[in-house]
């Protein structure tokens, strides 16, 4: 089939890899416009606008799908399909219509759980044991079309969203290739999805602030999701300090919510529960470091808070 693609990030372009060693034909693809990223916020293509580039393959990057040359451009293409993961944008009813058998999206959750942006940091952070991927075909609702296929996957006890993803992205993808090959031969069939609905918005910052008077799990689970994005965070001296996935310490004595307790070999958070160990942080304008490396720069004391 003709296809044309529309995704943005690198779990995006795993998907579009596949699909240019497939007998598809990927036309061009659609990705949000250049932006800044990185510690120097140079402005930078996005993953699927560099491989799409390498490859030979036409980029459409409008700020808006709503744009009359976009939709023009997608008529000419005339597209039989167009798969979508992870785009970061809205396609509007008028671009609906325009491929012979619609939008495929693929979305890394088991629809209709976990709704939205962030579906594979919200499970981290719920506690679920297992996740997984999706096909649906794509409608003006939030993940809400009927839905072709799906794909499990177990939730590792240690597993950060972006390990999570990582494996998503490789499992997903042979789920997205097998949907369109079955739209293709004409074997496809999607059902309307059954079960409880929930939300997944995007993480903000604030979100991401460490709630040290939650038991020790639900530290451990929160940290998790935010990693890499939007990374969590504490305060200590009023300095932001970037804080990586700890460890649960079962055996220690416990310590207030927050108070920072500092051995020969490990820094230990108090929780509600049992305290943490700390891992990595990454103190502000400066490089990940181990916490130790990090306590002894700064000199910390058992009177030290992360608040």
């Amino acid at each position: 089939m003709r296809l044309v693609f529309a995704g943005t990030p690198g779990v995006a372009a795993v998907a579009l890899a596949d699909l240019l060693e497939s007998h598809h034909e990927v036309v061009a693809v659609i990705t949000r416009p250049d932006a800044a990223a990185g510690r120097g916020r140079g402005v930078t293509a996005s993953p699927v606008a560099e491989l799409a580039r390498e490859r030979g393959v036409e980029v459409l990057q409008p700020a808006s799908l709503r744009d009359d040359d976009v939709l023009g451009r997608l008529t000419e293409l005339a597209p039989d399909c167009a798969p979508v993961v992870a785009y970061g944008g809205l396609v509007p009813a008028a671009a609906l219509t325009i491929p012979l058998h619609g939008w495929v999206n693929l979305h890394f959750s088991l629809l209709p759980a976990w709704r939205g942006a962030a579906p594979v940091q919200h499970a981290i952070w719920r506690g679920d044991d297992i996740t997984g991927a999706t096909t649906f075909a794509l409608e003006e609702g939030l993940d809400t079309g009927p839905i072709y296929g799906i794909v499990t996957e177990t939730i590792m006890p240690t597993d950060t969203s972006g390990d999570l993803l990582e494996r998503l992205a490789r499992t997903g993808s042979g789920l997205l290739l097998a949907t369109l090959d079955a739209i293709e031969a004409g074997t496809a069939h999607a059902a309307t999805q059954v079960g409880e609905v929930s939300l997944a918005p995007k993480l903000t910052v604030a979100d991401a602030a460490v709630r040290w008077d939650a038991p020790a799990l639900a530290v451990d689970r929160q940290i998790r999701a935010c990693a890499p994005a939007p990374g969590a965070w504490s305060t200590c001296r009023d300095e932001r300090i970037g804080v990586g996935p700890v460890t649960i310490a079962a055996d220690a004595e416990s310590i207030d919510p927050g108070r920072l307790v500092v051995g020969k070999r490990d820094i230990l958070v108090g929780t509600a529960t049992v305290p943490v160990r700390l891992g990595v942080v990454r103190p502000a304008g400066k490089r990940e470091m181990p916490a130790a490396d990090w306590a002894r720069g700064v000199r910390l004391t058992d009177e030290d808070l992360f608040v």
